[in-house]
């Protein structure tokens, strides 16, 4: 088992949970060098590895563009995001242009993986395989596409699937951050703004639109939480 610190940051503005998010990360990384100096040295090192944190969050609206995307994917102009009051930010995060906003479920895994294992492939898998896992509990078949990251319902409708559920990583010295942005309870009309990920063949979705009555985030948190900690073995530290 690994202990872990959860956090749940509530309604968070992006750029302050982003330094927060990076101010852990830093300190994690800080961490990790610190002890395998001591180990590469005369010193005796029994220092405790890093300790796992998980922050969940809401953001009011802002749309968010990963290191490889393209500014395009964003179809409306600066001045009508402003009217909206949607905010945009360029980050550090792998993948392409994605919303957040209110009632969706936004979970950052701040993770040594070190402690588990050194592939962020199998990383994505275990975040999406907990999403897809509380999707079921509300009687949502949810999955995969094979070549896209994120987690779809009907994934073999061909352009009629639809994600529920955004993904997009940074990695350092096997250190994580940022993580995942699933659609509970969100206004879907926000996506309208952007081409969501870069694809353009696909829709969006939420818990709330595939279930059909309105689903919480306070609903949705425990089961998230629960699939996260039973998949990397956390115990969660009080």
């Amino acid at each position: 088992m690994k202990d872990l610190h959860f956090e749940d940051l509530g309604l968070m503005r992006y750029k302050p949970c982003w330094d927060y998010q990076e101010g852990i990360f830093e300190k994690i990384i800080s961490q990790k060098i610190a002890k395998r100096d001591r180990a590469l040295g005369e010193e005796k090192d029994e220092s405790p590895h890093p300790t796992s944190r998980l922050l969940f969050v809401e953001h009011p609206h802002v749309l968010t563009l990963g290191r490889s995307g393209d500014a395009e994917n964003v179809v409306v102009s600066p001045a009508r995001l402003a009217e909206l009051g949607v905010d945009y930010f360029p980050t550090n995060r792998g993948g392409d242009i994605t919303y957040h906003g209110p009632g969706q479920l936004v979970a950052y895994p701040i993770l040594d993986l070190d402690q588990y294992f050194t592939d962020i492939h199998k990383y994505l898998r275990f975040l999406e395989e907990a999403v897809i896992k509380t999707c079921a509990e509300f009687g949502v078949d949810a999955g995969r596409i094979d070549g896209l990251t994120g987690v779809w319902v009907d994934i073999d409708a061909g352009p009629n699937a639809r994600k529920i559920c955004a993904f997009g990583v940074k990695a350092s010295r096997w250190v994580t951050m940022h993580g995942l942005a699933f659609n509970v309870d969100s206004d879907l009309d926000f996506f309208d703004l952007i081409v969501p990920c870069g694809i353009k063949d696909k829709g969006v979705t939420s818990l709330t639109k595939e279930v059909g009555r309105k689903v919480t985030l306070s609903e949705v948190k425990p089961l998230l939480k629960k699939h996260l900690q039973a998949l990397f073995s956390w115990n969660e530290l009080a």
